[in-house]
């Protein structure tokens, strides 16, 4: 691979857009539900099962029933993608991401949703 070649893939890299959004983790034996925003879906799920897998998860109740019931006991669910705005210039979406989140707690807890 070619220098140039490098340089524009790690260009196309950078201004690539993750998807931004809400997930939930659901226990499929109590449904007890687990709720995070994040500017980066794919990554922030990725990264979440790894550290539930290695016992290192800073939620501790998610983690000790995670531990004691197993990986097949849960999945996780993407509840809302944000969208992008326009103006190519706005980086920062977290006042966003906090009201949506805000948003599905509501939502959640009004169908009687029981939490981590």
């Amino acid at each position: 691979m070619t220098v140039d070649r490098k340089k524009e893939l790690k260009q196309l890299y950078k201004q690539m857009k993750p998807e931004m959004g809400i997930f939930i983790i659901r226990a499929l034996d109590d449904g007890r539900c687990y709720l995070q925003a994040t500017p980066n879906l794919k990554g922030t799920i990725n990264a979440t099962k790894f550290k539930l897998d290695a016992g290192r998860h800073p939620h501790r109740e998610l983690q000790k029933a995670w531990q004691e019931r197993g990986v097949a006991n849960f999945v996780f669910e993407v509840l809302e993608k944000l969208e992008y705005d326009k103006d190519e210039t706005k980086t920062d979406y977290s006042e966003e991401l906090e009201i949506l989140q805000m948003v599905w707690a509501d939502k959640l807890a009004q169908a009687e949703t029981v939490f981590f």
